[in-house]
């Protein structure tokens, strides 16, 4: 849980001002993961995660992977262009996730100057992390640096933001239920030289309003899956109108989660009307298989996430074919 401390540093600024519903709906979504654990023919795999979003035409990578090369590589060899892809969202700030960020900003501003041009973070990342002896981890700083000398430019949210028509980035989740997503070995210096337990405050997901409900795209999910979808259904349509989860996409940190916690999560996740599931990166194999089951999803609609895999608002999941 956050200290009272940590959530004035988080949550200072004045959350932006929100419609009571969002009047404009996604009509084509297509999202395809370049970065994950499991890959089959098409590309490589490591622990980390990133993905191309192509909402009514906009497109966006959201995460970076967490080697150098490897959205790089991946993407070609899956012949996806990123250099026409302008945003970039950093969900958090561990390695695994923003890895790759300086890479494909180097090698694809060559040919365009715009290429991954705009890096959308949430307030917290910047906060100095410390590790287990107490030592500075250079961090998000460093990177801020050597990204803006590329001509680069970071924003900054420490609410809600709508990017393109329904298109929203949640900016940072308030931790309303009590779920502990995290490892728990980093630790945070606050302003007054306390350090706290590192709960990564800043961790965001990208949410897409459309007719047949919300898709929530998370990262590692950190802030936990039932926070982040409950505060999207709460802030991205008003309290009368509620609208049902309609997918999941992603990593959502559940991998060492015990039998109760899988259990309560499946179980709120049914409450929000989840339709369907693709669970990457640190979801966890077993994790995937006890949330279709207790959501009541099937092989069709919940399946673990491969390099390659996706989603279409048209067809619905499409896992890769050693994931299907």
């Amino acid at each position: 849980m956050l200290t009272m401390s940590l959530r004035a540093a988080v949550f200072a600024v004045t959350a932006l001002t929100l419609p009571a519903f969002a009047a404009d709906k996604v009509q084509t979504l297509e999202v395809r993961i370049l970065s994950t654990m499991l890959a089959g023919d098409d590309g490589i795999g490591e622990w980390g995660f990133a993905a191309l979003i192509v909402a009514d035409g906009h497109r966006i990578l959201l995460d970076t992977g967490a080697y150098p090369d490897t959205v790089l590589r991946n993407a070609r060899e899956l012949k996806i262009n990123l250099g026409d892809v302008p945003d970039v969202i950093l969900t958090h700030n561990h390695a695994d996730h923003t890895g790759g960020l300086l890479t494909l900003r180097r090698e694809y501003s060559k040919t365009n100057p715009a290429a991954l041009s705009r890096a959308h973070v949430a307030a917290g990342i910047f906060l100095p992390r410390l590790r287990q002896d107490g030592t500075a981890v250079p961090g998000m700083s460093v990177l801020k640096r050597d990204y803006e000398a590329t001509g680069g430019t970071v924003y900054e949210y420490s609410g809600p933001k709508e990017l393109y028509p329904g298109v929203w980035l949640t900016g940072p989740v308030p931790r309303k239920y009590p779920e502990h997503n995290w490892s728990g070995r980093g630790r945070l210096r606050l302003s007054n030289g306390t350090a706290v337990e590192d709960n990564i405050p800043e961790d965001q997901a990208l949410v897409i309003d459309t007719a047949k409900g919300l898709v929530v795209i998370t990262g590692c999910g950190h802030a936990g899956i039932v926070n982040i979808t409950d505060y999207a259904r709460e802030k991205i349509r008003s309290a009368a109108l509620y609208a049902p989860i309609h997918a999941v996409l992603g990593g959502i940190h559940l991998y060492e989660a015990s039998d109760e916690t899988l259990a309560w999560t499946g179980g709120k996740l049914k409450e929000f009307g989840l339709q369907n599931l693709l669970g990457a990166h640190c979801t966890g194999i077993e994790a995937v298989y006890r949330l279709r089951q207790l959501t009541g999803l099937t092989r069709a609609t919940a399946a673990v996430g491969q390099v390659s895999g996706g989603f279409t608002l048209a067809k619905g999941l499409d896992p890769g074919s050693l994931a299907r």
